[in-house]
């Protein structure tokens, strides 16, 4: 068994509490703690993209389209487990190469319409080459959930070489993201025996709630108008 630092990779350890990480796992966790820096360079990257975007609609529009950045990378212990559902070999390359989400950025937008302006401004730079597109502000899940996915890589400079290295962006509004939240924490907990109402009344709520985000949206268009 070996013990690794756990004020250096509080990161990869998530879940382990102190706890010695047995041989085998070990030099895959080395390696998973040798490429966060380039997932968390790349979402960096985005960020600073997105910010620069807000900035200047701000500065020509007197208005942030933008209400908030988050970002995240996965924990190793979340992709190998991820790459254990679904079959594939657990090391760095095989993440790399069968997972599109080790890097995430989530946008909140004020408006409906702002978040396809905001996916269309972003990966039409001439360094960002979109990998996939899903809408599920078109086309919601069957549970009500709705925002905007892109699957795209970003150019990461380093002292060497430069990778490109793919990041999930999510791009919702305000409304959107308020009831993905919730819901996220009730179905968690969610008991069996109550899954069939909650789920129907989370369905409900995600159309009211679209509902009111249509109407802002027109409120905003008679406002510019």
């Amino acid at each position: 068994m070996i013990n690794i630092d756990h004020s250096k990779a509080r990161y990869l350890l998530d879940g382990f509490n102190g706890e010695a990480i047995p041989e085998e796992l070990a030099g895959s966790f080395r390696a998973f703690l040798a490429i966060e820096n380039l997932y968390v360079s790349a979402t960096r990257e985005i960020s600073t993209k997105l910010e620069n975007l807000n900035d200047e609609f701000k500065t020509n529009m007197d208005r942030n389209p933008i209400h908030e950045i988050k970002t995240r990378v996965k924990t190793p212990r979340s992709i190998m487990n991820k790459l254990l559902r679904k079959g594939h070999e657990i090391s760095v390359e095989s993440a790399r190469t069968n997972l599109d989400d080790i890097a995430g950025v989530r946008v909140i937008c004020s408006y409906i319409d702002d978040t396809r302006m905001i996916a269309d401004l972003l990966t039409s730079q001439d360094d960002i080459t979109l990998l996939r597109k899903s809408d599920y502000i078109s086309n919601p899940k069957p549970n009500g959930y709705r925002s905007l996915h892109l699957v795209v890589t970003v150019p990461v400079f380093l002292l060497k070489s430069t990778e490109h290295v793919k990041v999930e962006v999510q791009i919702r509004t305000i409304a959107m993201d308020f009831w993905a939240s919730l819901e996220h924490d009730l179905a968690y907990k969610l008991p069996k025996e109550k899954a069939g109402k909650l789920i129907d009344e989370l369905k409900e709520c995600a159309d009211v709630i679209n509902q009111t985000d249509e109407r802002m949206q027109k409120l905003f268009n008679i406002l510019i108008t």
